[in-house]
């Protein structure tokens, strides 16, 4: 009798085990389903997930919407005492003083070759940089700041062509064009290195 008791205790006890096991495996798996979810989402080229979305600075040149990624921006400063460079490439308006610190600032419509707008009111330097290196970009006005989903990044318009496509990103559903930042960052055509002879 003693037995019997033993035998249907231990299977009450194996049955009562089993859900928990059961319920342990199930979490495993729910695990395991979204760690491949994940890897499957992420994107080697940008280094994010599919579902993310980077923020970026909007703003105009030439009459066309482009961002930056607000990471690499520093800050934004109105234009004013430009002062021209001598020997520089036609791309390089100047330098501007920021606070005590010398900035050189790209026109990127010259760099571009895109067409000329003169200089107003509006025109402001987005401050770029990273660990190495730090300029101003000209924009002819800022629209704001946004969020662009990774996934609507699209590659390149057949229309943006030339030096203009070597520093894309993307382009956004709503035609942003999205200028690549790090790769702008370490380009050598954008560093002048020449030296004057006095």
């Amino acid at each position: 009798m003693n037995r019997e008791k033993e035998t249907s205790a231990a299977m009450g006890a194996s049955m009562m085990e089993k859900p928990d096991i059961q319920y342990q495996r199930e979490a495993e798996k729910k695990q395991l389903l979204k760690a491949r979810a994940r890897a499957l989402a992420w994107d080697d080229e940008t280094g994010k997930t599919i579902d993310e979305s980077i923020e970026v600075v909007e703003f105009l040149l030439a009459y066309e919407k482009y961002a930056i990624e607000s990471s690499y921006v520093r800050e934004i400063y109105p234009l004013k005492e430009l002062t021209p460079v001598p020997c520089t490439p036609t791309f390089v308006l100047g330098i501007i003083n920021v606070r005590g610190e010398i900035v050189s600032v790209i026109d990127m419509k010259k760099f571009f070759d895109l067409p000329e707008r003169g200089l107003t009111d509006l025109n402001k330097v987005i401050i770029v940089h990273d660990d190495k290196m730090e300029f101003g970009i000209l924009a002819d006005a800022i629209l704001g700041v946004g969020r662009i989903p990774c996934k609507e990044i699209q590659a390149s318009l057949p229309t943006l062509t030339g030096i203009r496509a070597d520093y894309l990103t993307g382009v956004s559903k709503e035609s942003l064009v999205l200028l690549d930042a790090a790769k702008m960052l370490s380009a050598k055509n954008l560093v002048v290195h020449d030296e004057m002879e006095m």
